[in-house]
């Protein structure tokens, strides 16, 4: 069984990669902004979602993010997808930049990327987060539902990550909740074999960096960091925004997925 996918909409194909813990959904609010314009393939990485586990890392010693571009690149060939628009959020970020550097994509977005930290102490911190993500969507899982249905009980869920949490609706919640338990394995996979991003991207690839303002799980200040490893790329601040933007301003979001994708 492969990675599981939708895919919807008419134009250049884009296909968007979610972040650590997350799943395909996270893309579903902005598919009424960009399925007009481009034809839309969502997926659910290794390990996460409905796809199956990952396998073939962390514990052997290979590379977590390595194998999961691999799986990604095995799908882009199976769906026909010559250089597709790749654009992805967080770890889904740092997989379009190196599927980029490998010289699959048309072009590369990365929607406050992994793999940029600009001081050694944020990935302990990160993976201290994602700890304590993973412990509660197990140890509150009975509270959950009932969590979800408060704009106070989404604060205590998602405030860290996104910045407007109130934004979310119940059943996205608890969704997301159900998601990241599920992906432990390959949450502690990722973390086990982490590697900054220093790979190249050829100029041929227009790649486009953008980062919520109000991100607290990757500071905006790594953005400082990719600047420098991708002086070639357009750099765009996402005001009001979070880690995970989609919800916190879809309109904006997906504005800076269509700029990045044109051509």
């Amino acid at each position: 069984m492969g990675l599981v996918f939708e895919r919807a909409g008419t134009g250049s194909p884009l296909v968007l990669i979610h972040g650590l813990g997350h799943r395909r959904q996270a893309w579903d609010v902005l598919l009424p902004l960009l399925t007009p314009h481009r034809e839309v393939i969502t997926l659910d990485l290794p390990g996460h979602g409905d796809s199956p586990p990952l396998s073939g890392s962390g514990a052997d010693g290979k590379n977590a993010l390595s194998a999961m571009a691999d799986e990604v690149a095995v799908l882009l060939d199976s769906l026909g997808l010559d250089r597709p628009h790749l654009a992805g959020n967080s770890l889904g970020g740092a997989l379009a930049l190196l599927l980029a550097s490998r010289g699959l994509a048309a072009s590369a977005t990365g929607i406050s990327p992994a793999g940029f930290q600009n001081h050694g102490y944020q990935v302990t911190y990160a993976r201290t987060l994602f700890s304590v993500m993973l412990a509660s969507a197990k140890g509150l899982r009975p509270a959950i539902p009932a969590m979800a249905r408060s704009a106070a009980g989404r604060m205590a869920l998602f405030g860290m990550v996104v910045a407007k949490p109130g934004r979310l609706t119940a059943a996205q919640a608890m969704g997301d909740v159900a998601g990241m338990a599920k992906a432990g394995q390959a949450v502690h996979a990722v973390f086990a074999t982490f590697e900054p991003f220093t790979s190249g991207i050829s100029d041929d690839i227009p790649v486009t960096i953008a980062w919520g303002a109000k991100d607290r799980v990757l500071s905006p200040a790594n953005a400082r960091v990719a600047r420098e490893r991708l002086p070639s790329a357009r750099f765009v601040s996402l005001d009001g925004c979070g880690h995970v933007p989609m919800t916190d301003d879809p309109d904006a979001v997906a504005q800076v997925l269509l700029d990045g994708s044109t051509g």
